[in-house]
């Protein structure tokens, strides 16, 4: 099972958020570092402090060696999906071929409203998302992309240099919704991120994910299953949730340190994460 870790770039100093990353590279058990993809903070005081997600990432691929790198997720809504691809390329060149490509159907209203970025209705929504996955894979993969949907338009596009990663960096769709989500997930995604929740419920959607699967032609076995999980229940209790995501069928975990960012946490959590996890 892989363990992650993810730092939230609001209400945070930037020094300490560095050195944890810089903490986390050096620890075997961590596999890949995450940030998220929001303008303002979430879930807390909206008018704090909050550091842009993409840019964040790009600094980080350049203080570590070892660990991947993604957005969890990035919302497809901020950003045409093109413009996204060529991010994505150069932060995969700029790492040494270590992106994650994190996307989602996009949440925050007061963000969008706040900015002036269209938030349409969910279902259009998620019509959006499918399409960008079919025009971020597109561009990465092919040296010129023709698109023609209902919501993006591509002729004779191109997006150079392409990623380290063939044929593209790993596509991650996070998001629990059982008829679009799981569905695009089914047939994009190389990691499905079941977002926080009880082990029952990911056993549940596990089993709506291999459903479409089943209806798609994929083979769920290709698809990782991931959980994100909050780590302020403290080591032992975190390490005993995830024995049940892991039990659940979870193959991969991330562990979410909020502010303020303590480097030691880190070693702390992988003592009583290693037994479970190996």
């Amino acid at each position: 099972m892989k363990v992650s870790f993810k730092t939230r770039p609001q209400h945070a100093e930037w020094g300490p958020m560095v050195d944890f990353w810089k903490e986390a590279d050096q620890i075997e058990l961590y596999s890949t570092g995450w940030t998220f993809d929001h303008f303002y903070p979430i879930f807390s005081d909206p008018t704090g402090p909050c550091l842009e997600g993409w840019t964040m990432l790009a600094y980080m691929a350049g203080v570590t060696k070892r660990i991947r790198l993604g957005v969890l997720v990035t919302g497809n809504t901020h950003r045409h999906p093109a413009v996204l691809a060529n991010m994505a390329a150069t932060v995969d060149v700029a790492s040494g071929g270590r992106l994650e490509l994190g996307l989602g159907a996009g949440w925050s209203e007061e963000e969008h409203t706040a900015y002036g970025i269209d938030l349409p209705p969910w279902p259009v929504r998620f019509d959006r998302l499918e399409e960008s996955c079919a025009v971020i894979s597109g561009l990465l993969t092919q040296d010129r992309f023709d698109f023609d949907g209902a919501h993006y338009k591509l002729r004779d596009a191109m997006c150079n240099p392409k990623p380290i990663q063939r044929p593209r960096p790993p596509l991650l769709i996070g998001g629990k919704g059982r008829k679009r989500t799981l569905r695009i997930a089914a047939q994009w995604a190389d990691e499905w991120n079941f977002p926080g929740g009880e082990p029952a419920e990911l056993a549940e959607l596990i089993g709506v994910l291999r459903l479409h699967c089943a209806d798609v032609g994929r083979d769920p076995h290709d698809i990782t299953v991931s959980v994100k999980a909050e780590t302020d229940i403290g080591p032992r209790p975190f390490a005993e949730l995830v024995a049940a995501y892991r039990q659940a069928g979870a193959d991969h975990v991330i562990a979410h340190f909020a502010a303020p960012h303590d480097p030691a946490n880190l070693g702390r959590f992988a003592e009583h994460l290693a037994p479970v996890v190996a």
